[in-house]
């Protein structure tokens, strides 16, 4: 136990620097903070442990009451990616350890946006931790612009968008349930609906209805997951991501940014950066690089499991 609550003390102190701009972060990543296979996530006062390997599940209850003693959580959920097997699972066993379910929801922020969470709510609580600093970068480009976010999930881009002045910012996602979660997260942040900002469908439609109409934009996300499905349609990142870029880069304007990202394991860095900017200079020739990263510090040990990976790189034309 003792041994448990030093290693969290140890992990959390790594992340200081990130306490005067949020608080929600991943306090422990995996074997990188002494955790193998393990992952613990704060969302404010609520915590959320997740398994994605065998190593430390017959001591969760010893793990539990760790983080308990030390960050006395108003709500700890546990949630097993992993299956008897051995097997990756999206939809996780969930079980409270600490409060109850209804005290899962709550509210967190980031730098000057606020967000909405539920560590209930399927996998994903509605916030994505690796892509704070982006999400940061973007409502800091954004002032005067029109603004796409496509894959938006819950609007969290958009939001910081919104914030930063954007003029415009258009939400692209398959799930109306979703996109409500986004017009709650603006409502949250006071800001107005605007027409055009919620589109329901997968992005390669939009993008396609966006050429019709002729619309064009000066920042873009593309955050796609690795697999989707739409209509009958599959949408596979290894595959489709870089003709999708493409398609995309016919309705930036010049003078824009583009941004990309993947959590998809087998991306490599590098490799993944220098595609993007040859897609986008398919349409814009003057396209540059102006940066490539990976996850932030919080990501301990970040591209060492399947579970903790992300190429990211934004491009300028």
């Amino acid at each position: 136990m003792a041994d448990f609550k030093n290693l969290l003390l140890q992990a959390h102190e790594k992340r200081s620097p990130l306490f005067d701009v949020t608080d929600a972060y991943r306090v422990v990543n995996g074997a990188a903070d002494g955790f193998p296979g393990l992952t613990l996530d704060k969302f404010g006062d609520r915590f959320q442990i997740q398994f994605f390997g065998p190593e430390l599940l017959s001591q969760k209850k010893a793990v539990a009451t760790a983080i308990a003693d030390v960050f006395n959580p108003v709500c700890l959920v546990v949630k097993e990616r992993l299956s008897r097997a051995g097997k990756s699972l999206e939809n996780a066993p969930m079980e409270v350890l600490v409060g109850s379910p209804a005290d899962s929801v709550g509210i967190v922020h980031e730098g000057p946006a606020q967000f909405n969470i539920d560590l209930l709510d399927t996998v994903n609580p509605g916030l994505f931790l690796d892509m704070r600093s982006v999400r940061l970068e973007i409502g800091k480009r954004c002032a005067g612009r029109r603004f796409l976010n496509l894959f938006s999930y819950t609007c969290s881009f958009s939001v910081h968008a919104r914030l930063g002045g954007a003029e415009i910012a258009t939400n692209a996602d398959i799930s109306g349930k979703i996109l409500d979660k986004g017009r709650e997260n603006f409502k949250l942040n006071g800001l107005d609906l605007r027409p055009g900002e919620f589109f329901r469908g997968n992005a390669i439609e939009y993008v396609h209805w966006a050429q019709k109409k002729g619309l064009k934009f000066d920042g873009i996300v593309l955050d796609p997951p690795s697999f989707a499905r739409f209509k009958g349609a599959n949408f596979n990142v290894r595959e489709h991501l870089m003709p999708l870029v493409a398609d995309c880069a016919t309705i930036l304007n010049k003078g824009g940014f583009f941004m990309v990202s993947s959590n998809y394991s087998e991306f490599n860095l590098n490799a993944f950066a220098r595609d993007v900017r040859d897609a986008v200079a398919s349409v814009h020739g003057n396209a540059q690089t102006a940066w490539k990263r990976s996850q932030d510090i919080d990501f301990n040990g970040s591209g060492n499991t399947k579970d903790s990976c992300l190429v990211a790189t934004l491009v300028e034309v």
